[in-house]
């Protein structure tokens, strides 16, 4: 979570870490504004989080990504923030597919939707994007600022890091 926090305050004023309701508040770096927001309840996904986090922050527009994404590139999430002026949200084209993470999103818009769609059961943050009007950022835009695609990596195992 530190290097994504690290790569996060490269770019944000605030950043906002949301753990499990009884989990113990985690070490974080030192230096940007960070705040903790705790889930309302354990298992609900990362729609949960994210609705957590929304309803702690006080721009505009939030970055949203995830712990175990170490090597996100300010570059790209800079102009991700540039390019959701107009719009909703804006997030990664990988392929022929839109990634969910790291994407940006307008607050207001993102806080009124998500709640909805966490008690009807849908938790992912796709199905927040499917309710938003979102900018795709093709790849030869975005990877233009990251040739080796870095931002969209994630860990699963330890042996990712290697």
């Amino acid at each position: 979570m530190h290097h994504a926090v690290a790569r996060l305050a490269e770019v944000c004023d605030e950043i906002v870490v949301v753990i499990a309701p009884d989990a113990p508040t985690p070490s974080l770096p030192v230096g940007p504004r960070i705040r903790v927001a705790r889930d309302e309840s354990e298992g609900q996904g990362p729609l949960a989080g994210m609705v957590a986090a929304l309803r702690s922050v006080t721009t505009t527009f939030a970055i949203v990504a995830a712990g175990d994404m170490p090597e996100l590139q300010p570059s790209v999430l800079l102009m991700m923030l540039r390019i959701v002026a107009d719009g909703d949200a804006v997030a990664l084209a990988d392929g022929s597919d839109v990634r969910p993470l790291p994407c940006v999103v307008r607050v207001e818009r993102a806080a009124e939707i998500a709640p909805a769609l966490l008690a009807s059961g849908r938790a992912s943050v796709r199905a927040l994007l499917d309710q938003l009007r979102v900018t795709a950022v093709d790849e030869p835009t975005w990877t233009a600022l990251d040739a080796r695609r870095r931002t969209l990596f994630d860990v699963d195992l330890p042996g990712d890091l290697a």
